[in-house]
């Protein structure tokens, strides 16, 4: 029981990065993305725009390295080495998604609801591993 809510929380941490993604490198200049991020206007969210596009991909790869190894851990036997390095693969992705979560936090309170947002899934998901 243990383990099949880890995988829901991992696999719903990989969905909310990729859905970051999304705002961050396709639609980062829309009013309702960037206001979302706290940019003041259009022209700030233009000038942004390349670092955003970047960090964007930052979530893609975590959500991808937490799927890859979520599929690699479910597909290997008990002891096999497959299923010990999708596990592997999956801590050090939810791991890396709870440490940009708590950088984020080191910015400034005003990014408080934010960072819990981006990091309370993987966390979960980690612990939740840590005892399947």
């Amino acid at each position: 029981m243990v383990a099949i809510l880890a995988t829901v929380f991992a696999a719903l941490a990989a969905l909310l990065h990729v859905y970051i993604f999304v705002m961050e490198s396709v639609q980062w200049t829309q009013p309702k993305i960037w206001k979302r991020f706290g940019l003041p206007d259009q022209t700030a969210a233009d000038i942004t725009k390349p670092m955003a596009y970047n960090q964007g991909f930052y979530n893609l790869f975590l959500a991808v390295g937490t799927a890859i190894g979520l599929v690699l851990s479910l597909a290997g036997g008990e002891d096999s080495a497959l299923r010990a390095a999708g596990l592997a693969l999956v801590l050090f992705s939810l791991g890396s998604m709870v440490a940009a979560a708590l950088v984020l936090l080191t910015t400034g309170s005003k990014y408080l609801r934010a960072a819990a947002t981006q990091g309370t899934l993987p966390l979960i998901g980690f612990v939740l591993f840590l005892f399947a």
